[in-house]
């Protein structure tokens, strides 16, 4: 199992691509034109927001508490959104490709189904330790978030949901696994998963790591699944 300083390096960079990525696609309604800036100031509103958001709310936030916060002055902020429905789009949008596209190619880079039920779990939990902030945000502001927002958080939370118990209902064809309730066992993992970034000061009081508790759920799912 890879350790979260190994982790840590690839997700930056893929934060660091999704920033561009999500320029190239709001090049138009973004003002400031120089790549290198706006990846570097996008990422400095967004750990902004998030920082505010987890501490007070989002509707609470002001753009001036952004602006204080993020470095930027107010016209700055608005050379890059127009409205703050806007901002919590890029925001969701940086954290759902970020996540997926990870997790993802954690899975596929894999060999044996039992390996990728492990890459799955530890790779979840490794992304919503670099990412807490986000994670926290998507799920405590999930209410609060316009409608359409709302159905693709949730969408993305089935999906992790549905890698996990295609996952299972594989290792189930090939014998590895016992015969089990897939999509029940997915969702359970996934609560366990989610106890981590949303509880992480009960963890944190007993001086338990994210690997601890990664080797603890395998161990814990493993004895569950596996034939």
């Amino acid at each position: 199992m890879q350790t979260l300083s190994e982790f840590k390096n690839f997700i930056n960079l893929s934060k660091r691509q999704i920033c561009e990525e999500i320029f190239s696609e709001n090049a138009d309604k973004i003002k400031v034109k120089k790549p290198e800036r706006v990846v570097k100031n996008l990422a400095k509103i967004f750990d902004a927001t998030l920082s505010i958001s987890n501490a007070k709310g989002f509707q609470a936030m002001s753009l001036r508490d952004l602006s204080e916060a993020s470095g930027l002055s107010m016209g700055a902020l608005y050379s890059y959104f127009t409205s703050k429905d806007e901002l919590v789009h890029m925001i969701q949008e940086q954290g759902r490709r970020v996540t997926t596209r990870v997790l993802y190619e954690q899975v596929e880079a894999a060999a044996g189904i039992l390996d990728k039920l492990r890459a799955a779990i530890v790779a979840h939990l490794y992304i919503s330790e670099v990412m807490q902030p986000w994670f926290y945000f998507s799920y405590m502001e999930a209410k609060n978030l316009p409608k359409k927002q709302r159905r693709e958080a949730v969408e993305s939370e089935l999906a992790t949901e549905k890698l996990l118990s295609d996952i299972l209902a594989k290792g189930q064809e090939e014998g590895v696994f016992r015969q089990t309730d897939p999509p029940m066992t997915a969702a359970l993992i996934k609560a366990a998963l989610q106890d981590w970034y949303l509880k992480r000061w009960k963890y944190r009081s007993r001086d338990v790591s994210v690997e601890a508790y990664a080797r603890f759920v395998l161990d814990w799912v493993e004895k569950y699944v596996v034939a």
